[in-house]
C-alpha cells in the first residue's frame, strides 16, 4: 500500500445534489489514512449520496473534493476506473453475479481493473479469500453461501486492489446480529492493517459501542463528532 501523509478524502466547500435537490451543503471534511469513521443519519439524509460522490458515481457540481489523490470535481470518465482501483466499495445488497461462481465473480473485477497475469490473479484471489476466512469456497456459487458468507465475498472483492479506503454502505444491514458482528470485526481487522474505513450504518448499538469518529447527515448538513457534539438517540438511525 502506498504511503502518503495526505488525507485519503478531502472535501472543501462542497454541496451534493440529486438532480435539482440539495442533499448536503457546505461540506468541509477530511479523512486520514488508516482512520475509521461511522456515517449515520436517517434514511434519505444523504449517506449513500455522499458515498456515491466519493467513488464518482454521482457528479460533484459544487465545491472541491479529492479521493486517493484524484480530484472528483469534473473527473474524466477515463480516470474513474483508476480512482476505483484505490477504493474498496461494499454494498448492502452484495451485487454479486449469481450465474458465476465465487472465483469468476472476483476474476471479473480483477480483469476490469487491469489484472492480466493468470498466475498473479490466482495468487491474489486465494489471498483475499483467506483474508476474509473463506479460503475453500472459490468454486461455490453465491446461492450456496449464507448471507454473511456472501458479504465476506463482497469484502474480498473490495480488497483485491489493496485500497486506501473502504466505503461501506450499510454492510451489516441485511444480516443477523451475530453474523453482522463478525462482518464488523472483519472491517476492524482491515482498518488495523492501515486501510481507512468510512461505514454508513443504521446500527445504533454498533456506533454507541465503539468510540470512533462519527459523521451525521442531518437536515442537509454534515456534522462531525471531531468538531461538535450532537444527538445520537436511536430514533435518528431510522
Amino acid at each position: 500500500m502506498e504511503f502518503s501523509s495526505d488525507p485519503v478524502v478531502r472535501i472543501k466547500n462542497a454541496s451534493i445534489f440529486q438532480e435539482h435537490h440539495t442533499v448536503l451543503k457546505g461540506l468541509n471534511l477530511h479523512i486520514d489514512k488508516g482512520e475509521f469513521v461511522f456515517l449515520v443519519g436517517r434514511t434519505g439524509s444523504g449517506k449513500s449520496s455522499l458515498l456515491k460522490t466519493l467513488y464518482a458515481d454521482l457528479p460533484l457540481r459544487l465545491g472541491e473534493a479529492s479521493v486517493c489523490g484524484y480530484a472528483i470535481r469534473n473527473i474524466k470518465k477515463k480516470e474513474i476506473p483508476f480512482l476505483r482501483r484505490k477504493i474498496g466499495i461494499v454494498f448492502q445488497d452484495f451485487q454479486l453475479f449469481f450465474d458465476r461462481n465465487v472465483s469468476e465473480n472476483l476474476k471479473f473485477v480483477m480483469k476490469a481493473t487491469g489484472w492480466k497475469d493468470k498466475a498473479q490473479i490466482k495468487k491474489r484471489l486465494a489471498e483475499v479469500l483467506m483474508r476474509v476466512g473463506l479460503g475453500s469456497v472459490a468454486n461455490k456459487m453465491p446461492h450456496q453461501l449464507s448471507g454473511g458468507e456472501q458479504q465476506r465475498i463482497v469484502i474480498a472483492r473490495a480488497l483485491i486492489n489493496e485500497p486506501l479506503i473502504m466505503l461501506a454502505d450499510e454492510p451489516t444491514g441485511n444480516l443477523d446480529p451475530d453474523v453482522a458482528d463478525g462482518i464488523f470485526k472483519l472491517f476492524l481487522e482491515i482498518n488495523t492493517s492501515g486501510t481507512a474505513v468510512l461505514m454508513a450504518t443504521h446500527n445504533h448499538n454498533l456506533v454507541m459501542n465503539h468510540s470512533y469518529r462519527i459523521l451525521k447527515c442531518d437536515q442537509n448538513n454534515l456534522l462531525d463528532s471531531n468538531k461538535e457534539k450532537f444527538d445520537l438517540s436511536a430514533g435518528m438511525f431510522n
